[in-house]
C-alpha cells in the first residue's frame, strides 16, 4: 500500500480566475499530468478539482482548480460558492488573469477577499504565447502588486512561478512541532488512548499517529496504554513519564492517576495550538463559563464520519454542556466543510481539533469569528473547562 502525506498536512494551492483563463491548463502544467480537463469552452470546470503532488521547495502539496468567479446564472452561481469555499481552505493563492484589462473589479474582490482571509497570493499574468507581455504593466498598475507573466502551453515563466510559490511557503508561520516545549529527548510521555467503538479497528486515529510519530522523531521514549491500563503501566514504569497525552473524552478519569509533577495534555489540545490559535481558543473557554440556559452553541466537526454509539461530537460534548447549563441549550452541529457565514446567533463555537483540516482552514474559521464577534474554542479545552481541570492542563508555548 502506497503511503503518503495526508492532504491535512499538505500545503494547498488554488488558482482563481475567471472561465477560460488558462487555470486547468497550469494545474496540468504544474502538476505535469493531464490532472484537469481543458477546453475553450468557457465554464468547463464545474467543481473544485484536487492533485496531490510534491512541489519544489514546499514538499507535499495539494493543487487546487476551481471554477470561474465569473459564473453565470443559478447552477453558477453554485459554482462561485465553491470556490469562495476553496478560498477559506487555501494556504496560497495564483489569481489568474489575461488578457486586455478592463474591468478589473472582479480581480480587486477575490484579492480583497484573499486579504481578508489572511491569504498570500501571487498574480498570474496567463497565456503569454498568445497575447504577449504588452499588458503585464497594465495589470500590475490595475492590480497594484507584481504579475508574473507565464505560459502553460509553452513553460515560458514556469521556473520563475515555481520560485515565487516556494518563496511564499516557506514564510508561513505553521508551528512545525505538534508538541513543541512539552516533551524533548529521553523523556517518557505517556499516550492513554481509548480504543472503544470510535476508534477504527485495526488502526489508530490521526491525532494519536501524528503525535506518536513527533515523539519519536524526538527521541522521546512513548509508551501507549488504555485508560484501563493506566495504573498498571504507571506500576511499573521506574519513574512517572514527564508528561501524559491522552484523549480529552477521558480526562476525567485520567487526571486522578496522573502523578504528582507529571504534565496532563490531550492530543485536541495540542491540536489547538497546532492548527489554530491556542490564545484565541482559551479566550473561548473563558466564555463557555458563562453561558445560560437560554444560548446558543454551534459545535463544528472538520470529518464526516457516520455517527457512532457515544460520539465525542454528537453526544458526549452536548450532553456535557446540558448537564452545565440546562437541557434547554441550543446546540447546532455542523461537520466537513459545511460551516455558516452569519456566526451571530451563537454565542460560543466549539471546534474539533481539526486533524483534517490545514491550518489555514481553522485560522480562516477562527478569523471570520472574530470578525462577527463570536468566540470560538475546540474540543479538548472545551471538556477540560466542563470538567473543572483546564488549569491542569498544559499546551506547548
Amino acid at each position: 500500500m502506497k503511503e503518503e502525506t495526508p492532504r491535512s498536512n499538505r500545503y494547498y494551492v488554488g488558482l482563481f480566475g475567471r472561465r477560460n483563463c488558462g487555470k486547468s491548463s497550469l494545474v496540468n502544467a504544474l502538476t505535469g499530468q493531464d490532472t484537469a480537463i481543458v477546453s475553450d469552452v468557457p465554464g468547463t470546470t464545474t467543481d473544485t478539482v484536487q492533485k496531490n503532488m510534491e512541489l519544489p521547495g514546499i514538499g507535499a502539496a495539494v493543487i487546487v482548480d476551481t471554477a470561474g468567479y465569473d459564473d453565470e446564472g443559478g447552477l453558477g452561481a453554485l459554482r462561485v460558492g465553491r470556490t469562495r469555499q476553496a478560498a477559506r481552505r487555501i494556504d496560497l493563492a495564483l489569481l489568474l488573469v489575461t488578457g486586455v484589462p478592463e474591468d478589473v473589479a472582479p480581480e480587486r474582490q477575490w484579492l480583497s477577499l484573499f486579504s481578508d482571509e489572511g491569504v498570500p497570493v501571487i498574480c498570474v499574468y496567463n497565456k503569454v504565447d498568445e497575447w504577449g507581455e504588452s499588458y503585464v504593466d497594465e495589470w500590475q498598475k490595475h492590480l497594484g502588486q507584481p504579475v508574473l507573466a507565464v505560459s502553460a502551453r509553452t513553460g515560458k515563466g514556469l521556473a520563475a512561478l515555481r520560485g515565487a510559490m516556494a518563496d511564499v511557503s516557506r514564510s508561513d508561520d505553521e508551528p512545525d512541532d505538534l508538541t513543541g516545549s512539552l516533551a524533548g529527548a529521553g523523556d517518557v510521555v505517556l499516550l492513554v488512548m481509548p480504543q472503544d467503538i470510535q476508534a477504527p479497528k485495526g488502526r489508530l486515529i490521526q491525532p494519536q499517529v501524528q503525535t506518536l510519530r513527533n515523539l519519536l522523531d524526538k527521541r522521546c521514549i512513548a509508551i501507549c496504554c488504555t485508560p484501563e491500563q493506566m495504573p498498571a503501566t504507571l506500576k511499573a514504569l521506574h519513574d512517572p513519564p514527564s508528561l501524559v497525552i491522552t484523549d480529552s473524552q477521558v480526562f476525567r478519569v485520567v487526571e486522578p492517576l496522573c502523578p504528582q509533577g507529571t504534565k496532563l495534555t490531550s492530543f485536541s489540545v495540542l491540536f489547538a495550538r497546532y492548527k489554530g490559535d491556542i490564545s484565541r481558543f482559551m479566550a473561548g473557554a473563558e466564555r463557555l463559563r458563562n453561558l445560560s440556559p437560554d444560548s446558543r452553541i454551534l459545535i463544528a466537526e472538520s470529518c464526516t464520519h457516520v455517527p457512532l454509539h457515544e460520539d465525542i461530537g454528537r453526544v458526549k460534548l452536548p450532553r456535557l454542556l446540558r448537564q452545565r447549563f440546562g437541557e434547554g441549550l441550543g446546540i447546532d452541529i455542523v461537520a466537513g466543510n459545511d460551516f455558516p457565514d452569519d456566526l451571530t446567533k451563537y454565542d460560543l463555537v466549539i471546534h474539533c481539533g481539526a486533524c483534517m483540516f490545514t491550518r489555514r482552514h481553522v485560522m480562516g474559521r477562527l478569523r471570520q469569528a472574530c470578525r462577527q464577534h463570536v468566540p470560538m474554542t475546540n474540543y479538548g479545552i472545551a471538556i477540560a473547562c466542563l470538567t473543572g481541570i483546564l488549569d491542569k492542563v498544559v499546551y506547548p508555548d
